[in-house]
Formats: C-alpha cells, sequence, structure tokens
C-alpha cells in the first residue's frame, strides 16, 4: 500500500543558532510536527543524556507520543538501555559529523548505516502518522544524521542550514542553562567551523531543496522569514502563525533542544541581540573571529567593531551569493 508524501525539515548547523524557536513557531502550523532534536530520542530516553523530558514536561518514557514511539525497532526480550546503547553505538559509528561526507559520497555504505537507516526512516513515518504530519520538523543539526535523509525511502528532506554570528553564539555558550553546560568562546567556534563546513557540504550537494539563513535575518523579520520556510516546504503562507513579532506557542513534544522549548504562550522575537558586545571578554570575541574564518565572512559577518562595546551600524553584510542556495547536539557526539 502507497504511504503519502513524507517531508523532514532539518535545520543544520552549529548549537545556540535559534533553531528550538524557530522549529517551536513552525510547530503551530497545520501538518507540521517539530521533533526537537530526534537524534538523541534514544539516548534520553534511556537517561544517558543531558535531559529526558518532553517538551511537554513529562518524561519521554511517560510521553504518549514518545512512550508509543521508542519501542520501534527493537527486538523482543532486548532492553530499553539495551536497545539505547545499539542506537548510540551506531550513530557514533556511522553519522557523526565528521561522517557527513562519507554518507555523501558512499550513501548507506555498511550494515549498521542500514540498520540506522531503517531505524530513522520507521521513527519518522510512525511520528507522521501519529501526529497527522506531512512535514517534520527536525532540529538534530548534527549534518552526519542529515546526510543520511536523502537515503531514507519515501522521504523527501528539506535542509535549512542556519547560521549565527560565531560570537553570539560564543556568548550564549558562556551562560549556564538548564541542562546546558558552559563552553569557551575557542571551543564553541571550532565546533561551529566544523558543523557549518559540514552543513555547506551538504546543501551544495543538495542545492534545489537547501536554504541558506542567518539568524540575524531571521530576527530581522520573523514573519517573512517563516512565510519563505513555509513556501520551500509546499505549504501555503496563510497558515503562518507569526503576528509581526508576536507568536502564541503551544505546549510541544521536543526530544531536546534550548530549554525555552518549555516556555508556552505569547512570545516576542527580540529585534536584536548585541550582548556579546558588551559581555563577552576581548579576548572571546578574537578566539570567535579567529577560528571561524573564512566562514566568518562568506557568511556575510564583519570583523570591524569586534572589539567595541557599544552598538553597531543596523544590519550586516549580505552572505556571499554562493551561499544564497546552500542549504541545538551534544558536542561530545560529534
Amino acid at each position: 500500500m502507497a504511504t503519502s508524501p513524507l517531508t523532514v525539515a532539518c535545520i543544520t548547523g552549529w548549537c545556540r543558532n535559534g533553531s528550538t524557536i524557530i522549529g517551536n513557531i513552525l510547530n503551530e502550523v497545520p501538518g507540521f510536527f517539530h521533533v526537537g532534536e530526534l537524534h538523541f530520542l534514544w539516548k534520553n530516553a534511556a537517561g544517558k543524556g543531558a535531559n529526558s523530558s518532553c517538551g511537554c514536561g513529562k518524561a519521554l518514557t511517560e510521553c504518549a507520543i514518545w512512550s508509543a514511539i521508542l519501542p520501534l525497532g527493537r527486538p523482543p526480550g532486548v532492553s530499553a538501555g539495551a536497545f539505547a546503547d545499539t542506537v548510540i553505538r551506531r550513530q557514533r559509528a556511522c553519522v557523526r559529523t565528521r561522517h557527513t561526507w562519507r554518507v555523501l559520497g558512499r550513501g548507506l555504505h555498511s550494515t549498521e548505516i542500514r540498520e540506522h537507516a531503517d531505524l530513522m526512516t520507521r521513527t519518522y513515518r510512525a511520528v507522521a502518522e501519529l501526529m497527522d504530519a506531512r512535514v517534520i520538523v527536525d532540529t538534530t543539526k548534527i549534518p552526519g544524521e542529515a546526510a543520511l535523509l536523502a537515503n531514507l525511502p519515501g522521504i523527501t528532506p528539506y535542509f535549512v542550514h542556519l547560521v549565527r554570528d560565531p560570537r553570539a553564539v560564543a556568548q550564549s555558550w558562556s551562560h549556564e542553562k538548564d541542562y546546558c553546560y558552559l563552553m569557551p568562546a575557542r571551543t564553541s567556534t571550532a565546533y561551529w567551523h566544523g558543523f557549518n563546513l559540514a552543513s555547506r557540504a551538504i546543501t551544495r550537494r543538495y542545492p534545489e531543496r537547501s536554504h541558506f539563513l542567518r539568524y540575524e535575518e531571521f530576527i530581522a523579520d520573523p514573519a517573512g522569514t517563516i512565510d519563505v520556510l513555509l513556501r520551500r516546504c509546499g505549504a501555503d503562507p496563510a497558515a503562518n502563525p507569526m503576528r509581526g513579532r508576536m507568536v502564541e506557542l503551544h505546549t510541544n513534544h521536543t526530544v531536546t533542544g534550548n530549554p525555552d522549548r518549555f516556555r508556552t504562550g505569547a512570545t516576542l522575537i527580540r529585534d536584536r541581540d548585541d550582548s556579546w558586545r558588551t559581555e563577552l571578554p576581548a579576548a572571546a570575541k578574537l578566539a570567535a573571529v579567529t577560528l571561524s574564518w573564512p566562514l566568518f565572512r562568506r557568511y556575510g559577518y564583519r570583523y570591524g567593531g569586534t572589539l567595541r562595546s557599544g552598538s553597531p551600524p543596523a544590519g550586516a553584510a549580505v552572505p556571499h551569493p554562493g551561499d544564497q542556495r546552500a542549504a541545538v547536539p551534544h558536542p561530545g557526539d560529534q
């Protein structure tokens, strides 16, 4: 029996890039369902990850949705913890960021990656059926997982390469949040560079199914950005839940992501976030701009004013034309 078409809108890039709020806004669109960072479902549900709570506030194992999904693919007699170990082993062996180019070039090249691809296909399909969704929004951001999507039968991937100024990212990592630890600027920027380089490889491979987006463009025009994403996914922009800079968020069922995913109700998208200019130490700013080269300039960011503490002129440089059609993971899993 033929299955209905399913699109997976996959947001790639490095953590603290705004993927959670974009995913939750899209979650308000009929036919869309934001799963959060699906890669970590099995690890977190088994208590082996950073956070075991669903966005609805319940434990993943007690959530009506994920408790129905977790048994998929688990052999009879195998405990949830043992199965989680198997899934984690496959992920580490096949779909880490460093594996992106191998997945793009060789596809389902081993038994382990074929088994993982089968599990992901069954999971996406089951979620779509359970939630009556035709578009799954996955904000995992691990490029190896994103590269795998093109090999999943019956699933059409759409890649959103979401980039944020590495100085702002470093500033975000310098503040501790619930179940999120601190990370120095040099480390966050090294990951920023690696994740964005791998994400760019995916979007160059599938330019017709990719969209390059800077976080700064999103916060400058959130409603317009969501319009664009809806059109890219074949949805009617009339379903856009943004009203100016406001959106009404309801309970979601995200696996993990920014702790703000638990917030519901009227939500304002701020029009500017330059706190890194006054709060990030000069050495950290220099580390961010140095280690992010040459992507920093390619993505349209400016070096000027890095060491100044005042507000910059409004706007930023336009992203490199070659990236116009170019298509929040735990660092220990990369």
